[in-house]
C-alpha cells in the first residue's frame, strides 16, 4: 500500500522537476497556408517536441480576440480564434500529445480582456448594470486627471478615459486590454468557470499569465517613487518610466492570495498544474515564494532573473539562488531562458555554441522546473526585423531603443530550402512576420541528423534530467561560485550528483568533494570526465558527476 502510495504522489506531482517546452501558436506551424500559425500545425510537429523528451507543452493564448495583444486580449475564454482553428482541432491536438506522453498547458489570461469582451461591453454600459463593477472603474480627480499615478506596462497612464461612464477604467497594458475587478466575487466565480471549462475539456493545467497582477489596492493609492540606483529594468525596458516606481499598490497585493487558493482547489481533482508568470522586478522571487507555498497554492511560479540582463556570471546565479533559498525554499520554481516576451538568450547574452549548451545544462542541473522556448533548441538568435515589418504594439511605442517583442516570434525553421523555411504549405502567404534568413541556416532538417548539434545535444541533455530523477525532485545545496566555476551538489531518489559550470569562455580549475565520482554526462559536448581529484574545465566546460556507492 506504501508503494502504490507513493506512486499516486509521483503521478500528481508530475510537474515537480517536469521539463515544459513553450509554443507560439502565431509562429509555430501553418497548416493552412495563410501565414499564420495555428492549432492543426502544432498537431503536426509534436512529434519534435516529443523527441526532446519534453514533458509537457505550454501554448501561447488561441483564445478568440481582436488581437491587438496577440491573443492577451481575450474576448472569448471558451473558444478558439477562427484564424488558429476550432475547438475540434484543440482537441485533436490534446488527443496526440496524450498518444506521445506530453501533458497540455494552456495560458489563461486572467487579469484582463479585450474591450471587445461582452463583459465589458456591458460594464462600460452604465454605472447601475449587473456587471458594473466587473472591470477597475474609478472617478476622475476634481481636475479631471486620473485616479492615481499608476503606469501602464506598455507607456504612459494606466488609467483610460470612458465618456459612456465619465469614468475612469484601468489597464496595466494596452489601453484595449480593461483590467478585470477581482475585489468582486462573481469575476472570481465566473473565471473559475473558466478554468472548469478547459479542464473538463483534458487540459493538464494552465500557465498563468501576469499573476500577481490580478489584484489592485481597493483604495487606489499612489505607488512611491523609486530611486534611480533601485531601478531594474527586467519587467520592463530601461526607456520606460514604469520602472520608476515601486508598483507596491498596483499589483501584488496580498489578496492575491485568496483567488489563487481557490483556484489550486478547482485544479485539484484533476492532477492538473499551474506556473504563473511574476512580474515583479523587486520583490520577484519573494512573490515566486508565497504564490508556491505548501499545498494550496500554485504548484510553480517564474520570474525575470534568469529571463533578462547580462550574461549571468556564477556570482549572479549564486546570489540568485541563495535568494530562493531565503525567500522561496519551501515553494517551487521554473526556470527559463527565453520565452515569447524577452530576447533570445544567446543574442542577450552574446553566446556562442559552447555558451548555448553549457547554460542549458546548468538549466537541467537545477533545482525546480524548466521551461524551452521554441527554437530554443536549435540555438537560434534573436531575429532582426525592420520597423516596417513590426507587429509587437511594445516596439513601435518604444523604438528605436527598444524593438519589442518581433524578433523573438518570428516563425519557426523547419526545413532550410522549403518556402518560409517550412512554416507553411508551399503556396501559402507570406508569415505574419518574416522568416529569418540566419535562423534557417540553423533549421531542424540540416541538426536533425548531425550528432553535435544543438537540436541533439538539448535531447541528450533533457534525457540527462529524466534519466536522473534526483534532477527532478532531490535538495540541492547552496551554491558556491570560485571565479567563474559554479557549482553544487543534488542528492536524493537514491543517488548524489556533483555539478559544476565554468560560465566564461576562459579554462578553470576545481577540486572536486570527498568520495569517488563518475562522470553521468560523457555523451554532452562540453562534458569534463575527471581525472583524480582536480578537475580542469575548459571554457564553457562543465561536470555532472556521481556519487559512486550511492
Amino acid at each position: 500500500m506504501t508503494t502504490t502510495i507513493a506512486s499516486a504522489e509521483k503521478t500528481a506531482e508530475w510537474w515537480r522537476g517536469a521539463v515544459i517546452y513553450q509554443i507560439y501558436p502565431r509562429s509555430f506551424q501553418d497548416a493552412n497556408g495563410d501565414g499564420i500559425g495555428d492549432l492543426a500545425g502544432i498537431t503536426q510537429r509534436l512529434d519534435h517536441i516529443a523527441s526532446l523528451g519534453a514533458d509537457a507543452i505550454w501554448i501561447s493564448p488561441f483564445f478568440t480576440s481582436p488581437m491587438k495583444d496577440f491573443g492577451y486580449d481575450v474576448s472569448d475564454y471558451c473558444d478558439v480564434d477562427a484564424m488558429f482553428g476550432t475547438l475540434r482541432d484543440f482537441d485533436d491536438l490534446t488527443s496526440r500529445a496524450r498518444e506521445l506522453g506530453l501533458k497540455v498547458l494552456i495560458d489563461l489570461v486572467l487579469s484582463h480582456t479585450s474591450d471587445q469582451h461582452p463583459w465589458f461591453a456591458e460594464s462600460r454600459a452604465s454605472r447601475e448594470n449587473p456587471k458594473s463593477d466587473w472591470y477597475v472603474w474609478a472617478d476622475a480627480k476634481p481636475d479631471g486627471t486620473p485616479p492615481n499615478n499608476w503606469m501602464s506596462l506598455f507607456g504612459g497612464s494606466s488609467w483610460q478615459w470612458d465618456s459612456r461612464r465619465q469614468q475612469y477604467y484601468l489597464h496595466n497594458f494596452l489601453s484595449s486590454q480593461p483590467d478585470l475587478n477581482f475585489h468582486c466575487d462573481e469575476v472570481k466565480q465566473e473565471l473559475l468557470s473558466v478554468a472548469r471549462f478547459w479542464l473538463n475539456r483534458g487540459v493538464n493545467g494552465f500557465r498563468l499569465d501576469t499573476i500577481n497582477f490580478y489584484t489592485h489596492d481597493a483604495e487606489l493609492r499612489d505607488n512611491p517613487a523609486l530611486p534611480p540606483e533601485k531601478r531594474v529594468a527586467n519587467t520592463a525596458p530601461s526607456v520606460n518610466p514604469y520602472i520608476w516606481q515601486d508598483h507596491l499598490y498596483d499589483k501584488s497585493r496580498p489578496e492575491n492570495l485568496e483567488f489563487l487558493r481557490e483556484l489550486r482547489a478547482v485544479m485539484e481533482p484533476y492532477d492538473a498544474a499551474a506556473v504563473g508568470e511574476v512580474g515583479d522586478d523587486q520583490r520577484g522571487l519573494e512573490i515566486l515564494g508565497q504564490y508556491t507555498r505548501g499545498n494550496d497554492l500554485m504548484h510553480m511560479c517564474y520570474a525575470f532573473e534568469l529571463l533578462a540582463g547580462d550574461t549571468p556570471s556564477a556570482d549572479y546565479v549564486k546570489t540568485t539562488m541563495d535568494l530562493v533559498d531565503r525567500v522561496a525554499s519551501d515553494g517551487w520554481a521554473c526556470w527559463a531562458f527565453s520565452n515569447h516576451d524577452v530576447v533570445r538568450h544567446p543574442t542577450r547574452w552574446k553566446l556562442e555554441d559552447e555558451g548555448i549548451r553549457c547554460f542549458n545544462v546548468m538549466m537541467m542541473c537545477l533545482r525546480g522546473s524548466v521551461c524551452l522556448y521554441q527554437g530554443e533548441e536549435l540555438g537560434l538568435y534573436e531575429a532582426d526585423v525592420a520597423y516596417e515589418d513590426l507587429q509587437d504594439p511594445y516596439g513601435i511605442q518604444f523604438w528605436p531603443e527598444f524593438k519589442g517583442r518581433d524578433g523573438c516570434r518570428t516563425p519557426m525553421v523547419w526545413e532550410a530550402h522549403n518556402p518560409h523555411a517550412g512554416f507553411g504549405t508551399g503556396g501559402d502567404e507570406r508569415p505574419w512576420l518574416p522568416v529569418s534568413g540566419s535562423q534557417a541556416a540553423k533549421a531542424v532538417d540540416l541538426q536533425e541528423n548531425v550528432p553535435t548539434s544543438t537540436l541533439n545535444h538539448y535531447r541528450r541533455s533533457v534525457a540527462l534530467r529524466q534519466d536522473h530523477p534526483v534532477l527532478k525532485r532531490g535538495t540541492q545545496t547552496p551554491l558556491s561560485a570560485e571565479g567563474s566555476v559554479l557549482s553544487f551538489t543534488r542528492e536524493g531518489e537514491g543517488e548524489t550528483l556533483f555539478c559544476a559550470f565554468n560560465l566564461s569562455g576562459d579554462e578553470a580549475e576545481l577540486t572536486l568533494p570527498a568520495g569517488t565520482w563518475t562522470s553521468v554526462a560523457e555523451g554532452l559536448q562540453g562534458a569534463v570526465v575527471p581525472e583524480g581529484k582536480t578537475v580542469k574545465l575548459p571554457g564553457w566546460g562543465y561536470a555532472v558527476l556521481a556519487k559512486e556507492g550511492e
